[in-house]
């Protein structure tokens, strides 16, 4: 009998939710980044194994928001919750509990929904830390299991798996068994140009930058692709960080995020990017709704 179940991924920025992703599908379907604020949209992942479907929900950070992207990002976190059989929260192993992580417990208890804590980043601390760090959530809620993890080397991230086993549910799968993400390979495509967008520049840059996919095209003949890429900032001095000295910037943001695509796509690409801007666009809900940022 096959089984499936809906797990939400959720915590504050920047705490490793799209790691923990990608290491338990392994492959990468969410982008990452040592910036907070990375993830926008809900990312959808599918991990199946045998008669057992588990759907991933990673969510945008969750944080205050000061405009209309950041309202935007935490709607779809708290949405995604609400539709879940159980929420996985990644909480920084090191950091004191804040009014996130304090945020969904409360929902979690309000609601009844399985909760299983995920202390990420234990590589960066010591074996007292950790078991401090377990202690302290230990005493502000009954969770279903907690799992210290260091998700890019792979510790931890079976046992969170093993944890949601139990909240898989008779049904029919909701996706293939041969697929990962349900993102368009268009959506994806605009994604990996913003990871390497944010890993390239400096960190005045990333929360202004949206990007666009205008043209995306495959040569029936040779397979090549062709992908014309715009990429949004809300300030004239960005722009001139993004595209550097020359051009120089921009031609390593695009070499990067060919070869991406050409993993992703298996085949060539030709990558053309263009940096616009519209100033303010993240105040702007119209702007923020046309950049991709729409409610589900």
């Amino acid at each position: 009998m096959k089984k499936t179940a809906f797990i939400a991924i959720v915590g504050r920025p920047n705490v490793g939710k799209s790691t923990l992703l990608n290491a338990i599908l392994g492959e990468k379907i969410a982008i990452v980044s040592s910036k907070p604020q990375t993830t926008r949209n809900r990312i959808t992942g599918i991990f199946t194994e045998g008669d057992d479907q588990f759907v991933f929900l990673d969510t945008p950070g969750i944080f205050r928001p000061q405009n209309s992207l950041g309202d935007f990002m935490v709607k779809t976190a708290n949405a995604s919750m609400q539709e879940a059989d159980a929420v996985i929260l990644v909480a920084d192993t090191g950091k004191d509990i804040a009014e996130v992580e304090e945020n969904v417990m409360n929902y979690v208890k309000r609601t009844g929904v399985p909760c299983i804590l995920a202390l990420s980043k234990t590589d960066l601390y010591n074996a007292t830390q950790v078991a401090e760090a377990i202690m302290k959530y230990n005493a502000k809620h009954e969770f279903n299991a907690i799992v210290p993890i260091s998700a890019p080397k792979g510790q931890g991230v079976q046992a969170v798996l093993d944890e949601c086993r139990p909240y898989l549910h008779e049904s029919p799968w909701f996706f293939p068994e041969d697929i990962a993400t349900d993102q368009p390979e268009r959506q994806m495509a605009a994604e990996i140009v913003r990871e390497k967008v944010l890993r390239t520049t400096n960190r005045e840059i990333p929360h202004g930058v949206a990007v666009v996919i205008e043209t995306f095209k495959e040569d029936k003949h040779t397979g090549m692709v062709t992908i014309r890429a715009e990429i949004y900032c809300e300030k004239a001095s960005h722009k001139g960080i993004i595209v550097g000295k020359g051009g120089e910037s921009l031609k390593r943001i695009g070499t990067y995020a060919r070869q991406d695509l050409e993993k992703l796509l298996g085949t060539k690409v030709f990558l053309d990017l263009w940096v616009k801007v519209k100033e303010n666009w993240r105040d702007s809900t119209a702007a923020v709704s046309n950049f991709g940022y729409k409610d589900e």
